[in-house]
């Protein structure tokens, strides 16, 4: 008998939540439409008569050693639901079957008010997720998404205060990271969850949900904030309420709705590097399109494989153009007129594994490929030949000028791929090989899904960025750098790469900068770029782990 009445009970909850949440509505509605509607005037002047002035009225100057607290969820944030967020978890962090399930949650989570809203989200987000893989995405992919959601009012008026403290009902774990680093945030209050061992339970620890005006007065004390931003709604009005300085960011007008956009020039810190698959901000809309488009997907990106694996050049161009891939060419072939005995290097910039595959499509030729190591299945799909180094200088360069006596040869110098507008270090090495240099600007352009990733499988890089309604690929073929501007016109090898670096950066309009793999993999993975393979001896005895440790760069294993 007692689990019937716990179930009646919970269905009791249920539906009196429900219904408060409907006369709720419905009462606002009435007021708003029906006794306005008698007084007009009135309604007008209700409407034009906010309790607290809108942020672009607070100024800027003599901030410096003021404290502002604000929240990150509907101020510095525009997007006023941050249910795209939480899928982010779900999907890069969880799995997809995580995010499917929080979808679907999306007809439920619309008859719940904020809390319960809330602890459904937080329940289907982050239940047995680990620590570690949440610790990933805080670092790797939120950023990303944050920054391009920033509302500039908000961010100018937090950056003019020297000390600034958010105070949101999120779990603190989704924003803490970001804020800190990027935002020079002292301090992050947030909701707390709880954890067993290495894993999320998708419980709200037992602090509960962080309530931000009675948190404001425990923290504070007598002590009241200089200034406060916040909503309009009653909690952020009790929230701001404590401050000496209230400001409130009203809903924007669509048409001026892109003066509060922070363009990237005004970024607080560069966004160089970021991880995961998912390059839209998955709104619920959003996100059922994208599973719809998956099965179509999955099957156009085997087509997509096979028509440049086993097709001609021409043919592969033509199909692939009708299947909804866009590739742009620029400048020609400079090997047609080339009187040297030895094939050309070109040197490409470095956006995703599919670099070469493209560039010798485009070309109509085949080419030749270096890379360290390369995984049976990245060799099993390679359509162009690829040949594998030692990591010892004097043999890759003997091995790689034997390649150029023998045809073509294309290499990327950057070691990894980079998602953005900028260039990393060039490796000098390729300078030293050939007089005959043809840099190569290569970008891309994805709506879906990146195809790139740091800590993923590196396997499923080609199938992610074929699975895209219409990747885009440009491909811009320089003219060959002068032989004055290579080594053997007397120029260091060094000079030579910084020089192609400079020339491919000016075509692309990207920016320069000495990053390198090291500093990406640190940055996304938490490693320097390296996986241990350990290999026994042939003889079968023991030995110790530093004498079989073998170590290949992670964006090695490409083709």
């Amino acid at each position: 008998m007692v689990f019937p009445m716990v179930l009646l009970k919970l269905a009791d909850w249920l539906v009196y939540k429900i219904l408060a949440n409907s006369y709720y509505r419905a009462a606002t509605k009435v007021r708003n439409h029906g006794f306005f509607q008698r007084n007009p005037s009135f309604r007008s002047s209700a409407s034009q008569l906010p309790l607290y002035p809108s942020v672009t009225k607070c100024t800027l100057d003599n901030r410096g050693s003021q404290t502002l607290v604000c929240d990150i969820h509907g101020c510095l944030l525009r997007s006023k639901s941050f249910f795209p967020f939480f899928m982010l978890v779900a999907f890069e962090g969880g799995s997809i079957f995580r995010a499917f399930f929080l979808l679907l949650s999306c007809p439920f989570l619309w008859v719940l008010d904020f809390e319960l809203k809330l602890r459904v989200m937080i329940f289907i987000t982050f239940c047995g997720l680990k620590l570690k893989d949440m610790d990933n995405v805080t670092r790797a992919v939120l950023p990303k998404f944050y920054l391009e959601d920033l509302n500039l009012h908000v961010y100018e008026v937090l950056a003019s205060a020297g000390n600034r403290l958010i105070f949101t009902s999120l779990p603190r774990v989704m924003v803490e990271g970001f804020l800190k680093d990027y935002l020079s945030v002292q301090t992050v209050k947030g909701t707390e969850l709880h954890t067993r061992g290495q894993y999320y339970t998708g419980l709200i620890s037992s602090s509960g949900l962080f309530v931000k005006h009675k948190a404001l007065k425990e923290f504070c004390g007598e002590k009241m904030p200089d200034v406060g931003i916040g909503t309009p709604t009653l909690h952020d009005q009790l929230f701001i309420s404590q401050c000496k300085e209230a400001y409130v960011v009203i809903k924007e007008d669509p048409k001026s709705r892109t003066n509060s956009v922070m363009p990237r020039e005004k970024y607080p810190k560069p966004l160089v590097f970021h991880d995961g698959r998912l390059a839209f901000l998955p709104t619920p809309l959003a996100t059922l399109a994208m599973f719809m488009w998956l099965p179509l997907g999955i099957l156009l990106a085997i087509f997509r494989l096979f028509v440049g694996i086993f097709l001609p050049y021409k043919l592969a161009i033509l199909l692939g153009t009708l299947s909804g891939v866009r590739i742009r060419v620029k400048g020609h072939n400079p090997s047609e007129n080339s009187q040297n005995a030895k094939g050309v290097l070109y040197v490409c910039t470095h956006r995703t594994l599919l670099d070469p595959v493209f560039l010798s499509t485009s070309l109509g030729k085949p080419l030749t490929a270096v890379t360290y190591s390369l995984s049976k299945m990245s060799e099993f799909l390679s359509p162009i030949r690829t040949v594998r180094l030692t990591r010892n200088r004097e043999q890759d360069g003997e091995a790689m000028q034997k390649l150029l006596s023998e045809g073509d040869l294309v290499v990327c110098p950057e070691g990894t791929t980079c998602r953005e507008p900028y260039l990393l270090r060039f490796s000098s090495l390729f300078a030293e090989l050939a007089d005959e240099i043809v840099p190569v600007a290569m970008n891309t352009n994805v709506t879906m899904f990146y195809g790139t990733t740091a800590s993923g499988l590196k396997c499923l890089d080609p199938i992610f960025f074929l699975m895209n309604p219409m990747p885009r690929y440009s491909i811009h073929v320089l003219p060959k750098v002068p032989k004055e501007l290579t080594v053997a016109g007397g120029k260091s090898s060094h000079e030579v790469a910084n020089h192609i670096q400079r020339q491919l950066a000016d075509a692309l309009g990207f920016e320069c900068t000495t990053l390198t793999r090291r500093d990406k993999y640190l940055m996304l993975a938490g490693n320097e770029g390296v996986v241990q393979d350990r290999r026994k001896k042939s003889c079968g005895t023991k030995v110790q782990k530093q004498n079989v440790a073998e170590f290949t760069t992670l964006e090695d294993l490409q083709p």
